[in-house]
């Protein structure tokens, strides 16, 4: 008998002391999450976040000190056609200003009325803003902005005539984080019980179906867990915690429902429990291992990104990944072994029934693979075609920050934000300019702030009012200038440039010792798209690269990486088509409750394709696997295909809608960038277990026959993993 790979000495292993292997795994998970609690999650800092000039200027701010404080705005408007130069205006505003005055932890309380304070009135003549601060960092505002926003409702029913409304740093981000949050708690728990629903339909048993569930989610357990003490030395991003549920979910249940099947599989067979097992360690449990190291390597990717957010999805991800190939080769077979034929406990009468009575092979798919493997020259063309077809649109992809834009538009402070918006353009998110120097207080400095400030004005860019903070040791200097747009579109690009290339060059930068950079919405937004796109190219050489080796090491053919790739960039190119159809051509909106902000978020391209490229790479690596293990057995190619895919179809097609289901929760949510993410990452998965792997692969491998396995007399040298043949009983003591 050949020599026993990894995956099969573990499964062995921890059939025999199963005890140890389960009580070991609930131990680490355990132990990993109360660990991680005790220490807590240290997260990526706000000025750590960005790229190029504009984290540089944040970098500025937070080491100089600032007092801690977030500052808002309150807009008084009239309604109709009323202005705001009445008594009955005037009256308002003294009103909210001295009730902001008396407000515990607001300060530096500016009124419209006051001297030099004229730009705080709207061109228009019916609008006025006060502005304010309140004291604290950015968690603590957030609690304490409950005062002023109490102060603010009093003032508007003194005054039912006007529309008196409060938006800024603080208002904005507690009223946003209470949806988003919302938002993620009803995804979460939605996607439990949507999986466990198709677990149960895929393997007709409540327990066998149960399995999968708990793996994915002792994974994700032990993954937050371990996630506190890492991020002590890779900060993690706010939104790790999602992010490793999706991914580890994902691939739990997918690793786990390979293996089940497997082993159920081999029963029906005539396998005995142990012999079962064994022989699913040695395939399936060997194929989860390559898998994993396969979306481990895609999951890498992220790390040559170039900004601390991807860095602290890579860590996440591929530790999700790892812990669950842990407990896939070893808590799992335990489990496996100890329950036996007790794993088809709870068994749903009719889709129980007919699982046995199919051996695992589906019957739908076993149709449409016979017409393909009849016809691959006209199975290959048309389904390249729709691929292509679908990716079409993709070719005029614009990635873009979204913004406010992309924010739900429901919420009242955003509509607040709306409203100040169209009074004062570009007053909410105006361009920051960080200006540093020994002491910017001197006459020198200041003469050429002034001069910055009126050139951008007269550019007619940009506009008031411009606002002005000095840092308590006088080395930094903040200035807000107010741009047109909407602070990601066209017109506050057209602003920031030309107040980066032109107004700052000639006015500020000629005064020796000054360092000028800009960052606010518009100019962070310029500054991860530069990068992004700079980094991608080397992102997709680095996955790519490493992929190909990796297949090419495991199966011993030239063919099967260089075939896993193209299909593989055929099911990414389909979906980013799809995505930039439905959200930048605004197709869909009503359906999905969206409004089109022209562009696909600048995050999500190389997001999709790592994850993506990833997952897809499950199903490949599992079905090339059962097919090479039939060639390997004697079986032609021609004929191994079919059964290769017959025989997996069902399980890919099972683990493809638990995520497709998953995933389109996320396209549920309020904000438009997951409901990006959400469509993307579920039509992708979506064409790649069906049009993918159900049709082009077997047609491209029939037309490929022997020619599968070509590797060039050249690389002979390569390592020769085994592959399992079959496994005899197990012989009692």
């Amino acid at each position: 008998m050949p020599k026993k790979t990894l995956a099969a000495r573990a499964g062995h292993w921890s059939a025999r002391h199963r005890k140890t292997a389960i009580i070991g795994w609930l131990a680490f998970v355990v132990i990993a999450f109360v660990l991680g609690g005790a220490i807590g999650t240290n997260s990526i800092k706000d000025e750590d976040q960005g790229n190029g000039a504009s984290r540089t200027a944040d970098r500025q701010i937070a080491a100089a000190d600032f007092p801690k404080e977030s500052d808002e705005q309150v807009l008084i408007q009239a309604k109709g056609d009323a202005r705001a130069s009445g008594p009955a205006f005037t009256a308002a505003v003294k009103d909210v200003t001295q009730r902001l005055e008396r407000t515990k932890w607001v300060t530096k309380v500016e009124s419209p009325l006051a001297k030099g304070n004229e730009g705080q009135f709207s061109k228009d003549g019916r609008s006025a803003l006060v502005s304010f601060s309140i004291t604290g960092d950015t968690d603590v505002a957030q609690k304490r902005v409950d005062t002023s926003e109490a102060a603010i409702g009093a003032a508007q029913a003194a005054h039912p005539d006007l529309r008196i409304e409060q938006f800024g740093d603080a208002s904005a981000g507690k009223a946003l984080d209470k949806a988003l949050s919302k938002d993620f708690q009803r995804a979460e728990t939605l996607s439990l019980p949507i999986t466990l629903l198709i677990l149960i339909v895929a393997f007709g048993a409540l327990v066998a179906a149960g399995v999968p569930l708990i793996l994915g989610l002792t994974a994700v357990m032990a993954t937050l867990g371990l996630v506190g003490p890492i991020s002590q030395i890779f900060p993690m991003d706010s939104s790790i915690s999602s992010v490793i549920l999706l991914i580890g979910l994902a691939v739990g249940v997918d690793y786990s429902m390979f293996y089940v099947r497997r082993k159920m599989e081999e029963r029906d067979a005539g396998r005995s429990n142990e012999a079962a097992l064994e022989f699913a360690a040695a395939t399936s449990g060997r194929a989860v291992l390559v898998s994993g190291v396969t979306v481990m390597i895609a999951m890498a990717g992220m790390f040559l990104a170039g900004n601390a957010t991807f860095t602290s999805f890579a860590v996440g991800t591929i530790l999700v990944v790892a812990v669950a190939m842990l407990g896939s080769v070893t808590f799992l077979p335990a489990v496996l072994s100890k329950l036996g034929d007790r794993i088809e406990k709870a068994r749903v009468p009719f889709i129980g029934r007919m699982r046995h009575r199919n051996h695992g092979e589906s019957r739908v798919w076993g149709w449409v693979l016979d017409r393909v493997l009849a016809r691959p020259v006209i199975s290959v063309v048309a389904a390249a075609a729709i691929l292509i077809a679908l990716a079409v649109p993709a070719l005029n992809m614009h990635t873009i920050n979204p913004g406010v834009a992309g924010l739900p538009r429901d919420l009242a402070v955003m509509k607040t934000y709306d409203r100040i918006q169209a009074a004062f353009p570009g007053g909410p998110l105006p361009a920051t300019v960080v200006v540093k120097a020994s002491d910017v207080t001197t006459p020198e400095v200041q003469s050429a702030i002034k001069r910055m400030t009126d050139e951008a004005i007269a550019t007619g860019q940009m506009s008031g009012p411009v606002t002005t903070r000095v840092a308590p040791n006088r080395t930094v200097e903040i200035v807000n200038i107010p741009m047109q747009g909407n602070g990601t579109d066209t017109k506050s690009d057209t602003a920031l440039a030309t107040l980066r290339d032109s107004v700052i060059p000639s006015t500020i930068d000629r005064v020796g010792g000054t360092q000028t950079n800009v960052t606010g919405m518009t100019a962070g937004s310029k500054d991860f798209n530069d990068t992004i796109k700079a980094h991608l190219p080397l992102v997709f050489a680095f996955v790519l690269g490493l992929a190909f080796i990796l297949l090419l090491v495991t199966f011993r053919s030239l063919i099967v990486p260089l075939k896993a790739i193209v299909l593989n960039l055929l099911s990414v190119g389909a979906a980013y088509g799809v995505l930039t159809w439905i959200f930048q051509d605004g197709h869909l909106e009503n359906v999905l409750g969206f409004q089109s902000v022209g562009g696909i978020t600048s995050w999500l391209p190389l997001f999709l394709f790592v994850i993506l490229f990833g997952l897809s790479m499950d199903y490949h690596v599992f079905i090339i696997s059962r097919i090479r293990e039939a060639v390997d057995g004697g079986m032609k190619t021609e004929d191994a295909v079919a059964h290769g895919i017959k025989s997996t179809a069902g399980v890919v097609t099972s683990a493809a809608v638990v995520m497709v289901a998953v995933f389109s929760i996320f396209a549920t949510l309020s904000m438009i960038e997951f409901k990006q993410m959400g469509v993307g990452l579920a039509v992708a998965i979506l064409i790649d277990a069906t049009l993918v792997r159900a049709v082009l692969l077997p047609a491209a491998m029939k037309l490929l026959g022997e020619r599968n396995w070509y590797l060039p007399k050249r690389l002979g040298w390569l390592p020769k993993l085994t592959h399992e043949g079959p496994v005899p009983e197990p012989v009692h003591a």
